[in-house]
């Protein structure tokens, strides 16, 4: 499973899914100032899941119709430490409950809610 981390995405969230031995793609390293089509054009040609806090995606990939990611993860809370987001995407991901893949899965503080891509 291969991510693209938006640039809002914390560099040290990104440095523990590294560590796990996730490939995470980092926007903020790679490509600052990317544009939001430009980051689903990549996810989509690359199949990559993209990792976020920008809300707009949900707009740009259902009213829009943009390029659809392999998946997207928007997290939708103020993290209390940059690890935070990647040591909860760790657990979601080890748990294997939640399907990723094809999803648009936002994860809140007290709820994971998805829809199909």
């Amino acid at each position: 499973m291969n991510f693209l981390a938006n640039e809002n995405f914390p560099l040290a969230s990104i440095r523990i899914l590294r560590n796990a031995g996730y490939k995470v793609i980092s926007v903020i390293e790679e490509t600052p100032g990317a544009k939001d089509i430009e980051v689903l054009k990549r996810a989509n040609q690359e199949k990559l899941i993209i990792l976020t806090f920008d809300r707009d995606y949900g707009k740009l990939i259902y009213k829009y119709k943009l390029p659809v990611p392999y998946g997207l993860l928007y997290f939708r809370f103020a993290p209390e430490t940059p690890e935070d987001p990647g040591r909860i995407l760790l657990r979601i991901l080890w748990e294997g409950t939640v399907p990723i893949i094809s999803n648009f899965t936002i994860i809140e503080e007290d709820r994971i809610r998805q829809r199909a891509l």
